[in-house]
């Protein structure tokens, strides 16, 4: 990485990483993200943290390429327990599933402090990580929808004292909030639509308990029909 581009998924971040901030980035892999807000100015100083040494050679290497090496700090560990102590205010989870990220904020207490930010993109089990942080008193910033290479994404931005959630922000993980990326949220819940049907289809065929998975679904064709109806209103 020699350049400042940056894919739909990894930039979805940038606008949610406070000037300023001591940035985290949690199994940071190749440091695209923080090389590239170190460039645009927008952070002077990041932890980058991996559980593989591998992948911390990688960023290592790319930081150096890019003239930003003094202003990294590259930790071998586990999560982020053991980042306490170094200033952070806003740290970045991508490319993890959801019980993952909920396991990380919570072997490391100092997520929750007052003025941090946490910037989360779960790959899986989403439904999880939303219920786990409003349980734990997370309050709702932002999102974010995006395609990238065929994939839709969402990211969420929380603060453990934010302002209040949105009133649809909750276990189902949307909100009614305005979007610019309508036509990513339509792709994104209508994938997690088709995943919620094919568990009921599956449980329905062994005779288990498929209400849970049902009552997500009818949520989510709910929001589609609202968002359908406001691009034909838009339109």
């Amino acid at each position: 990485m020699k350049n400042t581009a940056l894919c739909k998924r990894l930039g979805s971040a940038v606008k949610y990483v406070r000037r300023g901030a001591v940035f985290a980035d949690i199994g940071t892999d190749h440091a695209y993200l923080p090389i590239y807000l170190l460039k645009e100015g927008v952070i002077d100083r990041a932890i980058l943290s991996d559980i593989n040494e591998g992948p911390l050679l990688s960023a290592e290497q790319n930081a150096m390429d890019n003239g930003v090496l003094s202003k990294v700090e590259l930790v071998l560990t586990d999560g982020a327990a053991t980042l306490d102590g170094r200033g952070i205010t806003d740290v970045a989870i991508f490319g993890m599933g959801g019980e993952l990220i909920r396991d990380i904020i919570e072997r490391a207490p100092f997520l929750k402090n007052a003025g941090m930010r946490l910037i989360l993109q779960p790959m899986t089990k989403q439904t999880l990580l939303c219920a786990y942080l409003i349980d734990a008193g997370f309050s709702f910033v932002g999102e974010t929808y995006t395609r990238d290479a065929g994939k839709f994404y969402r990211t969420v931005c929380v603060e453990p004292q934010g302002e209040e959630p949105p009133e649809n922000f909750d276990e189902i993980g949307f909100s009614t909030t305005p979007c610019e990326e309508i036509e990513a949220k339509i792709g994104y819940l209508t994938t997690r639509l088709s995943s919620l049907e094919r568990a009921v289809f599956g449980k329905k065929s062994v005779g288990a308990d498929f209400s849970e998975e049902e009552r997500r679904a009818n949520i989510i064709k709910g929001e589609l029909e609202r968002l359908k109806g406001n691009k034909r209103n838009d339109g």
